[in-house]
């Protein structure tokens, strides 16, 4: 990298730093997670708005590699964040309304989408037809588990019942959805399938030698009042390896993250616990900006003419009817009253980062083109911004009832850390 690429790279960090968040400090403003005004912002500052040759002067082609590589960074290190923060305390009590929640936000939403697509696959699907299929089904399905704790927190919900039974019901769902992503990437990819056949024997690994040996090295530092220096950059070590291991076996490295999150141990390290995720997530909260400006930079407006157009508004209706219709059905079935399981339907349909990721994997993968990939953005963008509004409608208040008694969620502020950048 000689000097020139050095000072575009500079100024290119520094000016898409502070343009996503100007655009998430608006979206505050306006009553939406910041996490919608910095994905709007890496869209505007993509072809679809912005002309070739401006482009060319605020992103040369010397320095896009460089900004990729920044972007897989940062997510590699929100991925970790995200299995980190899942927790089988989330589902303490509150197990059977969880599960409702997530299996009606998740199975009808996969069954329409996967429908919806067998047409679609067509003019759609670059590839597999089977694979296009069920990547559809999964995207439509997902609920951002980050940036509807950061909504619980913004509105005071998330240390009531509530709030407890929508984390829940999103962990439960984006554990499903990232599983499933893993088996189809696994099927689809083009690593060798002796590869892909030693994914089960890593993530063993994990669970049997990787967390113990974490578990001792993070007691040693237990009753530190600060994290110290070596600590971060061990754990950064480790999780860069498990990326690495993962991609090598034949899946996206995201998978490697998030592992490496969900291995941590919890067992008596809460303190410790928040000490790392929001150290974690300070250095994400600086790279991951870059990763929107990167998944913006795919959406095109080639897809938005016609049929096209057409497809988008369908795709819209689809994802937040099916969501909604199924997240309600899921909470009665469970015993939740209608005034509780009203506005977890509309939080269900939180899709956010958790879309965006998602579908740059399915892009990568060759699994979608470049023209559902746009549209499929927008839904995610559309259906997250619409959950604020709906909230407001319901008129949701900061205590709302729930048939069973509330449980303890003894890592309820975590949730709300991990996501302050958006």
């Amino acid at each position: 990298m000689n000097g020139e690429t050095t000072v575009h790279l500079f100024l290119s960090v520094a000016a898409l730093l502070a343009v996503a968040k100007l655009f998430g400090a608006v979206a505050r403003r306006v009553g939406q997670p910041a996490v919608v005004g910095e994905i709007v912002a890496g869209i505007a500052l993509g072809p679809l708005l912005l002309p070739e040759s401006v482009r060319a002067v605020l992103f040369p082609q010397s320095v896009m590699p460089l900004l990729s590589a920044l972007a897989a960074m940062g997510l590699a290190l929100f991925m970790f964040v995200v299995g980190y923060e899942l927790d089988h305390a989330l589902l303490r009590g509150r197990a059977r309304s969880a599960l409702g929640v997530a299996g009606g936000s998740m199975l009808l939403p996969l069954l329409a989408g996967a429908l919806m697509a067998l047409p679609l696959s067509e003019h759609y699907a670059p590839g597999s037809q089977w694979g296009f299929v069920v990547f559809m089904g999964i995207a439509m399905s997902v609920t951002a588990f980050p940036v509807l704790a950061r909504i619980l927190a913004d509105r005071g919900l998330n240390r009531q019942p509530l709030g407890g039974v929508a984390l829940a019901a999103a962990a439960v769902g984006d554990l499903v959805a990232w599983v499933a992503l893993a088996v189809v990437a696994a099927l689809c990819g083009s690593a060798d399938q002796w590869r892909v056949g030693l994914l089960p024997v890593y993530f063993l690994l994990l669970v049997v030698a990787v967390r113990p040996l974490l578990g001792r090295l993070l007691r040693k530092h237990v009753q530190n009042e600060s994290l110290p220096p070596s600590l971060l950059p061990l754990l950064a070590s480790g999780l860069l390896l498990s990326c690495a291991a993962t991609e090598w076996l034949g899946v996206h490295y995201i998978f490697g993250a998030f592992a490496f999150g969900a291995a941590m141990p919890r067992a008596g390290l809460e303190r410790l616990r928040t000490q790392v995720i929001q150290g974690v997530d300070q250095a994400g909260a600086l790279l991951l900006p870059l990763y929107f400006v990167v998944a913006g930079s795919k959406v095109s407006l080639a897809g938005f003419t016609g049929a096209g157009l057409v497809t988008l508004v369908v795709l819209i209706a689809v994802a937040s009817i099916t969501k909604t219709v199924g997240a309600y059905s899921g909470a009665r079935f469970a015993g939740l009253p209608r005034e509780v399981a009203l506005p977890i339907s509309a939080l269900m349909n939180v899709r956010g980062l958790t879309e965006i990721v998602l579908l740059s994997v399915g892009l990568e993968l060759h699994l979608i083109n470049g023209r559902i990939y746009s549209m499929m953005v927008v839904m995610a963008v559309v259906t997250t911004a619409m959950v604020g509004p709906l909230l407001s409608a319901a008129r949701v208040h900061p205590t709302p009832p729930l048939a069973a008694s509330p449980a303890p969620q003894p890592s309820a502020d975590a949730p709300a850390r991990l996501t302050q950048h958006t």
